[in-house]
């Protein structure tokens, strides 16, 4: 929610692994992948046809000290793909997202979140995530999906923000399911595809062929896949989701145990390495923004809060919460909901109808009935509740708004169980800041800092500016596990104010 123009930015950390049209064979001798076809006229134009929409969903272009580095790095590693006659051909854009989010679109198109390049801890492995999305084009995997032929499929974005949150349409949720995905704006349903096991392979491979052209340590890639897999299982325990949670990197990218081996296991036929420039990123990437953006509304613990809208609520214990471009979601295993904003010109029955609409989609009807008026908080709301019949049985989809100003309303958007009730303490949360509160909520940064002789893990994770799991926190940050051994002059991450 960028201020009064309700632009919400997303924040969970989740690898969007994408693709774009069809796959080579490998070498049958030297079983690499063999060498791609140069971008066609026609995936050129359709790059730049989404362009300007991806920019808009993912919180804009970076404009920071670590956009000309990004840049350089990632037209160096696309360039090796030989999808075009220079590093020129590939346009290359650091996103102001707090997702762990990096993918590719035809025409050579590439992106990442500052998020994701955070977590990186050397260049080769932020060229390593860079060069598996380039290699998702190379190696024109969606066209294998076109036969669903729809607007996502064509696109071939992969990666689940709204995934992890909805579910699958074919899931519990069914039909509503499927029509809560459009509150998060016109590419929401590219983030429910997934690429099959060889189809991340190959996409792999071609990112540690690209990493050794490049001249870097070819075995990079490994070990971000292994900094991811850490960071997921981190992410699902924030959220409440506990440690066996399957994170959603992990479900949209299958068994990523078997593949951080895999991948170490492929770098070896390529000449060895050990060119990671890890000092150069961390000097790059120090003093950078660190999760959410104050801006664009922060998640804290259990609580959403806006400082610029001045608004604060707070979610069910158990459920997670994602800050997207258009929407904040909320997931647990007792349902699921959204919170976005709409033009509200006092006509309740209009608004909530228009709210159940943006939920059904255009094959579901859900009945408007007995429009509901309360006060929240000081806050004039209005709320309904409506029962619909699924493939999966009765769910209970709730509509809950607040007169938040002159033209606007917010409101929650709720599907659970007919008999389950888990979000009415949380349309109860709704509150306004005043100016002291507004003025408490600061942005994170992320610092690099030198180990020194008394230093431990336990010491360095005091200093993460979070007030649960710090431990956990700078473990996942710096691709460490709980057994890692620091040693006096190794360069770590942490996160302040």
């Amino acid at each position: 929610m960028r201020n009064s123009k309700i632009v919400l930015a997303t924040g969970v950390a989740i690898l969007g692994l994408t693709a774009i049209f069809g796959s080579l064979p490998a070498d049958a001798k030297t079983k690499q992948p063999a060498a791609p076809r140069a971008f066609t006229a026609q995936e050129k134009a359709e790059g730049a046809k989404y362009h300007t929409e991806i920019l808009k969903e993912f919180g804009g272009p970076m404009q920071s000290p670590q956009t000309a580095y990004v840049v350089r790095v990632g037209k160096n590693i696309a360039a090796q793909s030989g999808l075009g006659n220079s590093q020129d051909d590939f346009n290359v854009t650091l996103l102001n997202s707090s997702v762990n989010n990096a993918f590719a679109l035809p025409g050579g198109y590439v992106y990442i979140t500052r998020q994701l390049v955070a977590l990186c801890n050397s260049e080769a492995e932020m060229a390593g995530v860079l060069g598996h999305e380039v290699g998702h084009t190379a190696a024109r995997h969606s066209e294998k999906r076109q036969s669903n032929a729809t607007f996502a499929n064509i696109l071939g974005i992969g990666g689940t923000i709204l995934g992890s949150v909805l579910g699958d349409s074919a899931g519990w949720l069914g039909a509503v399911g499927a029509g809560l995905k459009q509150y998060a704006g016109p590419l929401a349903q590219v983030f429910s595809l997934k690429y099959s096991r060889t189809q991340e392979e190959e996409a792999d491979d071609f990112g540690i062929r690209y990493l050794s052209k490049a001249g870097y340590d070819p075995s990079a890639l490994s070990s971000m896949l292994n900094a991811l897999a850490l960071q997921a299982s981190l992410d699902s325990r924030v959220a409440g989701l506990g440690d066996n949670a399957v994170p959603e990197w992990a479900s949209t990218h299958p068994d990523p145990a078997r593949r951080v081996v895999r991948a170490a296991t492929r770098s070896k036929s390529y000449p060895a390495s050990n060119v990671r420039n890890a000092d150069a990123h961390f000097a790059a990437i120090d003093g950078m923004l660190y999760g959410d953006d104050p801006e664009q509304g922060v998640i804290e613990g259990q609580a959403f809060i806006h400082p610029q809208l001045k608004m604060r609520f707070t979610a069910p214990t158990g459920f997670g919460m994602q800050n997207g471009n258009e929407a904040v979601s909320i997931n647990g295993n007792a349902g699921k909901a959204m919170f976005t904003a709409a033009a509200f010109d006092g006509n309740r029955d209009a608004y909530v109808s228009n709210a159940f609409k943006s939920v059904a989609g255009k094959n579901m009807t859900i009945p408007v009935r007995d429009i509901r008026r309360t006060t929240v908080n000081g806050i004039p709301a209005f709320y309904a509740r409506s029962v619909v019949n699924t493939q999966q049985g009765q769910r209970a989809v709730s509509v809950y708004a607040y007169e938040w100003s002159p033209g606007t309303a917010f409101h929650f958007v709720t599907i659970t169980a007919a008999n389950a009730r888990p979000f009415d303490g949380m349309f109860e949360s709704m509150s306004r800041l005043n100016n002291a509160q507004a003025a408490e909520v600061k942005p994170r940064t992320l610092r690099v800092v030198t180990v020194g002789r008394t230093d431990t893990v336990v010491s360095l994770a005091t200093r993460m500016a979070y007030p649960s799991l710090q431990t956990e926190r700078f473990l996942a940050l710096n691709g460490l596990t709980f057994n890692a051994a620091l040693r006096p002059g190794q360069k770590v991450k942490i996160v302040t104010y």
